[in-house]
């Protein structure tokens, strides 16, 4: 009886075991040959910059040489769309941001669903918008602005780095809750933007810390205040928005991301390798110097908070009725 019990056991133990899903074999060893991680944008961008930090520390936890390849174009969708359609490896990756995984499939078709054939792994960093001015602005403090504003109504404008971009998104959510008009110029990036605040074309502008650092450099820039809830040590010595627009926040992340289907234990590794690698104090310090939170999450925080964009951003971008 005793042996008869003891079969019936083996034969439930081979059964839950043949019931397990299987492994693909190139998903075992992983990583055994080159990483390639995909930045939708071109060499020396924000973007860039962030993805190069991460780079030789990703290298060392992994053990294989992690190859940044630049696929810049449409608004990050070209960069973004060769991953989603890369095999689910583990080898193909991408390092994206708020526009093409949460903000342009609002504004206009794209090749590829950013919630159903992208996988996030984690955030890497988080950095506010901040409000920028020129340096000879009259206004000298946000309750200045807002009353210079609504005097001036929509006799100013403000830059943002192109329609449909988070700065331009943050410009008509600030008009909206601030009661404003201000008008909108798209630039072609944070070059162009720059020229314009030195050459007066303009009156106001939201930008990252990282974007914004060569604007303040030239002495041609001011800011005033930052769009988080509460003033923030990322950019100490700014007033939060909030204080005067209630509830006003605008944050743009940073974070890698892989195709769909990627098995879980390869997700699981590369998640470990990119946390440990923004919590290096080398990598920390180059984030805070350029006004960036270093900020690694679950794969299902940075889940969340792109859906949570995609719900916030598609009621701007409707309520505002913008298109590109």
């Amino acid at each position: 009886m005793a042996n008869i019990d003891l079969n019936r056991r083996r034969v439930a133990a081979a059964a839950a075991l043949l019931a397990l899903p299987t492994v693909p074999a190139w998903a075992q060893g992983y990583p055994s040959r080159p990483i390639r991680v995909v930045v939708p944008y071109p060499a020396g961008g924000s973007t860039d910059q962030l993805a190069r930090a991460i780079q030789q520390p990703m290298q060392e936890l992994l053990g294989q040489p992690v190859v940044i390849d630049n696929r810049a174009g449409a608004g990050g969708t070209i960069g973004t769309d060769v991953v989603a359609k890369a095999a689910p490896d583990g080898y193909t990756l991408a390092f994206g941001n708020t526009g093409p995984n949460a903000v342009v499939s609002l504004l206009r078709k794209v090749p590829y669903d950013p919630v159903h054939d992208l996988a996030p792994i984690s955030t890497v960093a988080l950095t506010p918008m901040i409000l920028a001015v020129p340096a000879d602005s009259p206004a000298r403090t946000l309750k200045e602005f807002l009353a210079y504003a609504k005097r001036e109504g929509d006799k100013l404008n403000y830059g943002s780095v192109g329609n449909g971009s988070l700065s331009h998104l943050t410009g008509e959510q600030f008009n909206d809750q601030a009661g404003l008009k201000l008008k909108h110029i798209p630039y072609s990036g944070g070059a162009p933007l720059l020229a314009a605040f030195a050459g007066g074309q303009l009156q106001a502008a939201f930008v990252t810390g990282l974007d914004g650092a060569s604007m303040l450099a030239s002495g041609k820039v001011r800011y005033l205040a930052v769009a988080t809830p509460k003033p923030t040590d990322v950019v100490p010595g700014l007033p939060a928005i909030a204080e005067e627009v209630p509830g006003f926040a605008a944050t743009a992340w940073f974070g890698l991301l892989a195709p769909k289907g990627v098995p879980a234990d390869i997700l699981a590794k590369v998640h470990g390798a990119v946390v440990a690698a923004v919590a290096r104090p080398e990598v920390r310090k180059i984030f805070i110097d350029r006004r960036i939170e270093p900020h690694s999450s679950t794969p299902q925080e940075m889940e969340q908070r792109i859906a949570g964009e995609m719900k916030h951003w598609g009621e701007v971008i409707k309520k505002a009725g913008i298109t590109i």
